[in-house]
């Protein structure tokens, strides 16, 4: 039995790149396919900040990203399933993707207790007490409905010592058999494994081989780009890419400056989220070809060229650098959107061009022409 049968998401192949190994293929799920690498827009209450999702859509998303944590605690997963599932809840027709609530309840770090059960923590709403295991997880995200779910693992944070990491990835692994048990609807909800062990490479490999040993229809790398130095990052993807299998996607969790993207790619990552277009946009900042841009900066309000010249996004064929900043200034949430939007759609832009360059077997080249008017430095 082959994955298109086996799995309700499943990878299809398209090209190696000869240059770099990167992977082109389309990840195939109940609400759609999309191509990859993939960067998914992330709508972590069941909306993309600002953002409508035929607005979304328009950019050439084909899947985005919802948090169970936030979703469990508002407005409540029963509800959620009472509205016929996020999909329909919120109006998006495409694939979703639901994270297990994990990073989030182990970043509330003074109102949360780890044990084998899972964690026990205080809303950040109002202070309640919950408990948040791995059958919890999975009850919600059954709930939520998305396409892909995630697997409940402890998050492990960096820094961490060898003897703690190797413990959290272990418990990771315990709680991945409980997920597996608790699933209620595999026909047509993705399960992923999620793999641990900090910044050891050894730990790396541990759970990986320990995670892919269950027949799961994909896999990701969890605890990563939570402060460690890029190249630590990159060493990981080294020891661990190669062990997973080929046949199933590969999620790098949290990653999305271009940077990361593109090294990820490189590297055998096909899917990719991150908060980051949508939180340094309502901040003002933008990406442009040439790097970030603070565009509320004071030079910018006289300048009526677009956000990027090399941009052809709704919001450079249409408004000005000066515009956007004036809006912004005067707290006026348009502007904000705007910066949101370009962003978004810049990252959008940029795995295409990826995709691209995989196809023609010029990866590295792109990397080193964008690196270089970025203003990254190549290593």
């Amino acid at each position: 039995m082959d994955n298109s049968t086996k799995f309700p998401v499943w990878y299809e192949l398209k090209h190696i790149c000869a240059q770099t190994g990167a992977r082109l293929g389309t990840v195939h799920t109940p609400n759609g396919s999309f191509d990859t690498p993939a960067f998914m827009p992330v709508g972590t209450q069941a909306t993309v900040k600002g953002m409508s999702p035929d607005e979304v859509k328009s950019m050439g998303a084909g899947i985005i990203l919802s948090n169970t944590y936030h979703l469990w605690m508002r407005p409540g997963s029963d509800i959620v399933r009472e509205a016929g599932g996020l999909h329909k809840f919120m109006n998006w027709d495409r694939a979703i993707l639901t994270d297990s609530g994990g990073f989030q309840v182990f970043s509330l770090s003074e109102n949360r207790k780890i044990n084998e059960e899972g964690v026990h923590f205080r809303s950040h709403i109002d202070g309640s007490k919950h408990i948040l295991t791995p059958e919890k997880s999975i009850e919600v995200q059954n709930d939520l409905g998305a396409d892909i779910i995630m697997a409940f693992d402890e998050c492990t944070p960096w820094p961490a010592e060898h003897s703690y990491a190797k413990h959290s990835l272990e418990r990771t692994t315990r709680w991945l058999e409980r997920c597996i048990k608790a699933h209620k609807n595999p026909q047509k909800q993705a399960l992923f494994g999620i793999v641990q062990g900090g910044t050891y490479a050894d730990l790396r490999q541990q759970s990986a081989k320990e995670i892919t040993q269950f027949d799961l229809p994909g896999y990701a790398l969890g605890g990563l780009s939570v402060g460690e130095p890029g190249h630590l990052m990159y060493e990981m993807l080294d020891a661990t890419v190669p062990i997973l299998p080929s046949d199933k996607p590969r999620y790098l969790m949290g990653v999305g400056s271009p940077d990361y993207l593109i090294e990820g790619s490189i590297r055998g990552i096909d899917m990719f989220d991150c908060v980051l277009p949508t939180r340094i946009g309502r901040n003002g900042t933008v990406l442009t070809h040439k790097g970030r841009m603070i565009v509320r900066d004071r030079k910018f309000a006289r300048d009526f060229g677009p956000l990027d010249e090399k941009c052809d996004c709704y919001v450079c064929k249409n408004y000005s650098r000066a515009y956007i900043r004036h809006l912004i200034k005067a707290n006026e949430m348009f502007g904000l959107r705007l910066a949101s939007w370009h962003n978004i759609h810049f990252l959008l832009k940029l795995m295409e061009d990826v995709r691209l360059a995989i196809s023609e077997d010029r990866l590295l080249d792109f990397r080193n022409e964008f690196f270089a008017e970025f203003g990254y430095e190549v290593k």
